[in-house]
């Protein structure tokens, strides 16, 4: 059963704080859907469909905040595969609608990680959940970073990735950022900026590494023939991938991702092809990781990523612009970014994006990473379209 142009994005909102002591999760998250509702044209009494998930949420979290929000909805989903969970909220709740479970979701997240001081990713199995795979990890006290540089120093080891073309990835977001008004930094970097910043977990340095913030986000998904009545042009949802990676009982390859599989998917279901799409948003968590998941994605052969990211090609002017908001590396990241994907993509769909405006874009493509490479991780894709 195909989903495209069946449901769209009717309204977003991204939450402007990116340190906010004075504010609960709850109300950062109650804060973005009132915003997102208000881009749309609806009120909080047309939603019956929520998803969430987040950093200091119970398993339980999205009863609690149906409590916050007193609201009843038909449709409830708390799926939790880190980063990339709202990007995968956003086909569940496309699905949802498509199927008569309810008309109007609003997929949420909100954090205060920063002010929280919480400390994203330095436990063992990258972030020291407790799970049963988790032993063969934890007493060994692999970091999320010390992960992804095993990652980098493989590709580096194939293929001759340098740390210019990873620092590259690097000062592209943040060009971006400085031209986001609500970007955490924004002032400009260098290659060699990246290379003297110090090193994390080697080959990775301080600048190619996300930060970390505090803030929020939401979308408002509803169907195509209602959102096209509604106070913003629609942004469709047109097809979406989503799969797990994992050690493989030991015969794994590191280098592949789950990008395979989603991106695969999400493009299948589309009907579209890789020279369709405008452009991208892409999980970086880490600079190698928007290195690997654009190779994961289809977008360069492996291998030829390093060169794929050089020469300007990620600008928002460039042949294949990515992260226009600024991305984790510079704009914001707290906790989970997934959100954030979404809301930029749809935002330049829309043509919202000021001087970071891509142009001619028509059809976008939004791919989230939750966990760990290298250990454990999810993989979803969106592509997305303004007819």
């Amino acid at each position: 059963m195909s989903l495209s142009r069946k449901t769209a994005v009717a309204g977003v909102f991204e939450h402007p704080t990116r340190f906010a002591p004075d504010k609960s999760l709850f109300q950062i998250m109650a804060e973005s859907v009132r915003g997102a509702l208000d881009d749309a044209g609806l009120t909080i009494k047309d939603v019956n469909g929520l998803c969430t998930t987040g950093i200091g949420m119970s398993g339980m979290g999205i009863v609690g905040f149906c409590d916050y929000l007193n609201l009843t909805p038909n449709f409830v989903d708390s799926t939790s595969i880190g980063g990339s969970s709202f990007v995968a909220h956003t086909a569940h709740a496309a699905a949802a609608i498509h199927a008569g479970l309810c008309d109007v979701c609003v997929v949420v997240y909100g954090s205060t990680a920063a002010s929280s001081r919480f400390a994203i990713g330095t436990g063992g199995g990258g972030g020291g959940s407790g799970d049963p795979c988790d032993q063969y990890e934890i007493p060994f006290g692999p970091t999320t970073v010390g992960s992804y540089a095993m990652v980098a120093q493989r590709h580096m080891h194939d293929y001759g990735t340098t740390s210019e073309q990873l620092a590259e990835i690097a000062v592209t977001m943040r060009l971006h950022a400085s031209m986001n008004p609500a970007a955490k930094y924004s002032e400009p970097i260098t290659v060699a900026d990246v290379l003297a910043s110090r090193i994390i977990s080697s080959p990775l340095h301080l600048l190619d590494c996300c930060i970390i913030s505090d803030g929020g986000g939401a979308l408002v998904i509803t169907s195509a023939e209602r959102a096209r009545d509604l106070k913003k042009k629609p942004v469709y949802i047109l097809g979406t991938g989503e799969t797990v990676r994992h050690a493989a009982r030991g015969r794994r390859d590191f280098l592949e991702i789950a990008a395979a599989q989603s991106g695969r998917l999400a493009f299948e279901r589309a009907g579209v092809t890789h020279k369709d799409i405008d452009m991208a948003m892409i999980y970086d968590s880490f600079t190698i990781t928007v290195l690997t998941t654009l190779e994961n994605l289809g977008f360069c052969k492996r291998g030829e990523g390093g060169a794929f990211v050089s020469g300007g090609r990620l600008r928002f002017d460039g042949e294949f612009p990515i992260n226009t908001d600024g991305g984790g590396l510079s704009s914001n990241h707290p906790g989970m970014r997934g959100i954030f994907l979404v809301i930029e993509a749809t935002r330049q769909l829309r043509g919202e994006c000021g001087p970071r405006q891509v142009k001619d874009c028509k059809i976008a493509l939004a791919h989230g990473t939750g966990g760990t490479l290298g250990t454990r991780h999810s993989g979803a894709t969106l592509i997305l379209s303004n007819q």
